[in-house]
């Protein structure tokens, strides 16, 4: 993995391996290696240095714990990550419907499907804060192709951002036609009292009687409806292009304790420090942060597919909650101009760190890399065997 061997060149360069990660990380005007230009956004230098106070903390404890054993040993790893939202070089559209009904109540049509990140509401959300109007004023019809338009697919982490930006481009555009309607400002405030629309600009204040007009096919007597398509590029024969249009980052330290005689891995802690742009529901983000951890600890330490025997959920071990260890959000704000009120996607990018980290980690506390995945016991115990081995070779030379 391209994490470890960052801890690898900081080791043969002698430099503290968070620094490493400081010196060389993307910045904005950074180009990638497929020509694209970060312009802004850029927040992976802001995640490492936030865990500059935790790192130095961490790696005092392990040392000292260390000095004091011999049979246990502690390592503390880091590992960070940036990871593109939306299809990547692909059409990747969301289009969003949001109309006011003569009863006074917001209906969002939106097609994304909630698999328990939190859409629903992180898309709500966006909306009303666009339409400034207060979210328990909306209704939501979702997930319904007969009624909603088209939102994409719930993958490549891009609901937040594409499905957003879409929302918040509706939001925008009915507010926009309401203050048209009323002849104001865009300074306009805009409260929903009953069947009515009470606009407010300084000291004037003007009803609209909802209920005396006209409706369109739909039932509504305000709508808009706008689509959003991240503005990306194909990648050509020499893998030049933007392949997408705005990248979340991340970093993460873990701790751990290796028994040296067992191969046995206790993790005591994760803190995670990921750049979300925007956080549009800070609950929702560290939800998505403590699951992706979980996952990464499941790649890093216990699942593994072994034809023939791990074939169903007795023999293939995921984690639980007893495996997960605790767990500290740092919650990133760089945003980006691109996505909704600055926000990125999240979906995937917290995966990527945990595993290296962990095994960094590893190495840190026993001196060796696990080089396959996940890192079982017998497997710890077998490097930590081989590298003493060679010890004991050089040793009788």
């Amino acid at each position: 993995m391209q994490e470890t061997l960052y801890d690898e060149l900081a080791g043969k360069l002698g430099m503290d391996r968070l620094d490493f990660r400081l010196k060389n990380c993307l910045r904005n005007g950074s180009e990638t290696v497929t020509g694209q230009r970060l312009e802004s956004g850029v927040g992976i230098f802001e995640c490492l240095d936030s865990l500059r106070p935790h790192w130095a903390r961490a790696k005092a404890d392990a040392d000292t714990f260390n000095n004091a054993n011999t049979s246990k040993k502690r390592g503390v790893g880091i590992a960070s990550c940036w990871y593109g939202c939306g299809n990547t070089s692909l059409p990747n559209p969301s289009t969003i419907r949001v109309g006011i009904s003569p009863e006074g109540e917001v209906i969002l049509h939106q097609g994304a499907v909630d698999i328990g990140q939190g859409s629903n509401t992180v898309i709500a959300q966006i909306c009303a804060d666009a339409l400034d109007l207060p979210l328990e004023k909306f209704k939501l019809r979702s997930a319904d192709t007969a009624i909603s338009p088209d939102a994409g697919k719930t993958s490549a982490s891009r609901q937040t951002f594409v499905t957003g930006k879409a929302a918040e481009k509706a939001g925008r555009a009915l507010r926009e036609k309401i203050l048209r309607f009323a002849n104001v400002s865009e300074n306009a405030s805009l409260q929903l009292d009953g069947p009515a629309i009470v606009i407010r600009e300084g000291e004037a204040t003007r009803r609209i009687d909802l209920a005396a007009l006209d409706v369109d096919a739909d039932g509504y007597v305000f709508r808009a409806e706008e689509t959003y398509d991240p503005p990306t590029l194909p990648l050509d024969a020499k893998g030049q292009g933007k392949p997408y249009a705005v990248y979340g980052y991340g970093a993460q330290i873990a701790e751990l304790e290796v028994d040296l005689k067992l191969g046995t891995v206790k993790l005591l802690k994760i803190t995670a420090a990921h750049d979300v742009g925007k956080a549009i529901n800070p609950l929702l983000v560290e939800g998505q942060i403590e699951g992706g951890i979980a996952q990464g600890i499941g790649m890093a330490l216990m699942e593994e597919y072994i034809p023939g025997r791990t074939e169903n959920l007795h023999d293939y071990l995921i984690p639980t909650i007893g495996d997960v260890p605790p767990i500290e959000h740092i919650l990133i704000e760089v945003p980006d101009p691109e996505g909704p009120f600055g926000a990125k996607g999240l979906g995937e990018h917290v995966l990527i760190p945990t595993a290296p980290a962990i095994l960094n980690a590893i190495r840190h506390a026993t001196g060796v890399l696990i080089t396959k995945v996940p890192a079982t016991p017998a497997r710890i115990r077998a490097a930590i065997r081989e590298k003493d081995g060679i010890r004991d070779k050089e040793a009788r030379r």
